[in-house]
């Protein structure tokens, strides 16, 4: 590696030179509002597509190099405010023993999903995160040099609900029946599995903080296909224990406290009770109002969200509407301009920019005006 033995370690990062993504969590005052997208390193990209063809998707997951690469991509087109480590939530399905596939126009497939609580036994009782799930941890601190502090190092994990309906359902689905089935007809052993993918995500992520990542988004998105009552029940235990297990660990460790974030996705019903499970940040999609849920959230987190990724097939003009609406109705303090979801491969690069250049105009006139 050129930039000698430092870039593996770490230790000795650059100095942070924009911690607006940082201060905005925290619900600190800002210059401008903080922006940066999810998917913000993907295929609607040219030079992440020439850097990702014809290599398999999970091979470019297990390489440091790749990732960092995928990871800064964005940063060179567009004045993102933060940086998310490129990977995938299904690494940690991976790290207990399943085979998973990405399938080109498919996406993941397990070829042998959970199908009764016997299978359970299939799992690894006892994951060894530094040893499965270590090329993340480098990618990470890689990164983290390579940025040279422009931005903060966002590192993620799938939240347990989520995961644990890909290992049931073998892949994607609308309905989740199959995952849901075992939460009606096999309480215990759902509880079980969400029990010990907790257990793996919480050392998950302590790996990751101590590798160099300055924040942590927890993506809960399937959220939608549950109940308030399921929800309650099989989806926000966890993530409460997630939260709380982190920061209680990172502190036995004498590290600093990062900034969490959880993202459940159609989790409308859910935001008083988000918004009161330890986590710094509430992400929401496009489906909720920026005011309501200031209202809902009763000023005890900051917001991330929530423009609707489909905007970014409108006009410059029209997009730039979009996000004065958006930025007036979360106010600029504790707010983090994001989309609802990730980036689609077919949008043009060119809207991404003025959609970021758009939340940095009007946040800075907005306060400006204050």
């Amino acid at each position: 590696c050129i930039c000698g033995h430092i870039s593996i370690f770490p230790k000795d990062f650059p100095e942070l030179k924009n911690d607006t993504f940082l201060r905005a969590a925290r619900g600190e005052e800002v210059e401008h509002v903080p922006v940066w997208c999810m998917r913000q390193a993907g295929r609607y990209l040219p030079e992440f597509r020439e850097s990702r063809a014809g290599k398999d998707f999970f091979e470019t997951c297990r390489s440091p190099e790749a990732c960092c690469e995928l990871t800064l991509q964005p940063l060179r087109r567009f004045p993102f405010d933060a940086s998310i480590i490129f990977s995938d939530i299904l690494v940690v399905p991976q790290a207990l023993g399943m085979d998973v596939q990405m399938s080109p126009g498919k996406g993941p497939v397990f070829p042998e999903p959970l199908k009764e609580p016997d299978d359970l036994q299939r799992l690894r009782p006892k994951v060894d995160v530094d040893a499965e799930l270590g090329y993340v941890f480098k990618a990470i601190t890689l990164t983290r040099h390579k940025l040279e502090g422009k931005v903060p190092l966002i590192g993620f994990t799938g939240a347990p609900w989520t995961l644990m309906s890909y290992m049931i359902e073998g892949g994607g689905s609308t309905t989740h029946s199959k995952a849901k089935r075992w939460l009606y007809r096999h309480p215990e052993a759902s509880h079980k599995l969400l029990r010990q993918l907790t257990d793996v995500i919480v050392e998950y992520l302590l790996g990751q903080v101590k590798a160099g990542a300055q924040a942590l988004q927890v993506f809960e998105s399937h959220t939608g296909c549950l109940g308030p009552a399921e929800f309650k029940e099989f989806s926000l235990p966890y993530l409460r224990d997630i939260a709380r297990r982190v920061k209680d660990k990172l502190k036995d460790s004498g590290l600093d406290n990062v900034p969490m974030i959880v993202f459940a996705k159609d989790g409308h019903y859910g935001l008083e009770e988000l918004s009161q499970s330890h986590y710094e940040v509430v992400g929401l999609d496009w489906t909720v109002d920026p005011r309501s849920a200031r209202e809902r959230t009763g000023g005890r987190v900051s917001l991330q969200g929530n423009m609707d990724p489909c905007a970014l097939y409108a006009t410059k003009e029209r997009i730039s509407e979009i996000v004065k609406t958006m930025v007036e109705g979360f106010g600029t303090r504790g707010y983090i301009a994001n989309l609802g979801h990730g980036v689609y491969p077919d949008m043009d690069p060119e809207s991404v920019g003025a959609f970021v250049e758009a939340v940095h105009t009007h946040s800075r006139q907005l306060l400006n005006r204050n």
